[in-house]
This record gives C-alpha cells, sequence and structure tokens, in this order.
C-alpha cells in the first residue's frame, strides 16, 4: 500500500487510476526529469535516479489500474480458478502468489494474520479464492513462460 501512495502522489493521482491522465502526467515527468536536460553531473545523476523511478512508477499504476485489470480479467479468474497455488512469500503488507500455471501474482494489504489463515487453512485455493484474491489490491507480477 505504501508503494501504490508513493506513486501515486509522485503522478499526483487521486482515487481510481485514469489510464489517459496517467500517461499525460509520465510523459510531462520524463521531459522534466530527462538526465540529457542536465549539464551538471551531480543533477545529471539524480535525474537518473528519478526517470528511473518514474518509469517504474508508471509500469506499477498501469499494472494496478482497473482498465488493465478488466482486460485481463478472464485469464485471472482461469489462473485463479483452474490452478493450485504453488508457491507464495509474504513481506509486510505484500503477499505474492505463484500459481501452478507458471503466473505469480501480488496482492496488497495482505496483514500477517489473514496469511497465517491462508497459509494453514485446508485448502488455500478455497481460502484464497473467498478471502484474498478477489478482495485486494492486486497486480500480475510476472507471466507464465512459455516454451516452444
Amino acid at each position: 500500500m505504501k508503494r501504490i501512495k508513493q506513486y501515486k502522489k509522485l503522478f499526483n493521482v487521486e482515487g481510481a487510476i485514469d489510464l489517459k491522465e496517467l500517461k499525460k502526467s509520465y510523459r510531462n515527468l520524463v521531459k522534466e526529469w530527462h538526465p540529457d536536460k542536465f549539464q551538471d553531473e551531480a543533477e545529471k545523476e539524480l535525474a537518473e535516479i528519478k526517470s528511473t523511478e518514474i518509469i517504474d512508477g508508471y509500469h506499477f499504476l498501469v499494472s494496478i489500474a482497473p482498465e488493465t485489470k478488466e482486460a485481463n480479467l478472464e485469464a485471472y479468474k482461469k489462473t485463479i480458478t483452474e490452478f493450485q497455488v504453488a508457491d507464495w512469500h509474504h513481506k509486510g503488507m505484500l503477499l505474492e502468489v505463484t500459481f501452478t500455471d507458471g503466473n505469480k501474482y501480488e496482492y496488497f494489504g495482505v496483514s500477517k494474520i489473514l496469511f497465517g489463515k491462508f497459509i494453514n487453512a485446508r485448502s488455500m485455493n478455497n481460502f484464497g479464492k473467498r478471502n484474498i484474491f478477489n478482495s485486494f489490491i492486486y497486480r500480475k507480477s510476472m507471466k507464465a513462460s512459455t516454451t516452444a
């Protein structure tokens, strides 16, 4: 949640993420902080760090935007209903779940108590579907790798 707030503040986004407004804000920030605009090495180095933060923030916010989630909803539903939980990691309020199809999702705001119930549940998939997968802000953090 801290990361979401930080990036929303960077792009001056309040409430739901509008991709058109986000893109406009992104372009303006990239122009403002482009390293080639600066002559001084210290300023240039700061601009490179800021540019990286802007790019990371943009991709992150796009990944949790309602439009992005809606476009990928069918694939997400297929993953959480047809595949099992293969692996999980919890740090702070972030739960990362890897499914047996290779897709990995991050869920923001999952408490340690809820995580404990998740890993001790008789069926992690059923518990996840009822209490986590459709209740928290999520994003796809890794796509399943395809083999030829």
